[in-house]
C-alpha cells in the first residue's frame, strides 16, 4: 500500500512538471518573456527566444512601428542591438502601451497578436508575432505575420 502510494505520488509529481514545462514554452508566454528580456538588456535570452536566422531574412518589412524605410540587418547582434538599450525598436516599442492577445496555434506554427497602443496619438497598431517549433522550443521568426 504505501509503494503504491509513493509511486501514484511520483507519477503526479512528474505529471506536473511536464505540464509546467509546457505551459511555460506556449507562444504567447515566449512573446511576454521577449519583452522581459527586452526591458532587461538581456541579449542572450533574445537569443534564445528568437530565431535571429530568419528575423534577418526579413527586408521589405521594418518592424520598428511608423517607420517608411525598412532597415537590413547584417548579424544577428544588429537585430538583438535594436531590441535592446537604446535600440530603434525597443525605444519605439517601449514608448506604447504593450498588450499581448490571443495566440493561434496550428501544428508546429503560431502566431501572437500583440497591439501597440499610442496614447498621445489615440492610435494602436495590431500586429501578429510569428512563431515556430526549433529543437522543440517556440521561437519568434516574425514581428508582423500577414
Amino acid at each position: 500500500m504505501r509503494n503504491t502510494v509513493l509511486l501514484l505520488l511520483l507519477v503526479f509529481t512528474v505529471s506536473m512538471i511536464g505540464c509546467s514545462n509546457t505551459s511555460y514554452n506556449q507562444p504567447k508566454q515566449v512573446v511576454i518573456s521577449m519583452f522581459g528580456a527586452m526591458e532587461k538588456d538581456d541579449k542572450a535570452a533574445l537569443a534564445y527566444i528568437l530565431d535571429l536566422p530568419e528575423l534577418m531574412k526579413i527586408t521589405n518589412d521594418d518592424y520598428a512601428l511608423n517607420s517608411d524605410n525598412p532597415r537590413m540587418f547584417t548579424s544577428p547582434q544588429q537585430i538583438l542591438e535594436d531590441l535592446t538599450e537604446d535600440g530603434k525598436t525597443k525605444t519605439r516599442w517601449f514608448s506604447y502601451q504593450r498588450i499581448i492577445n490571443k495566440e493561434e496555434i496550428t501544428g508546429s506554427t503560431a502566431m501572437v497578436e500583440v497591439t501597440f497602443v499610442d496614447k498621445d496619438k489615440s492610435q494602436a497598431y495590431m500586429v501578429k508575432f510569428g512563431l515556430h517549433i526549433v529543437n522543440e522550443k517556440w521561437k519568434i521568426y516574425s514581428f508582423n505575420t500577414l
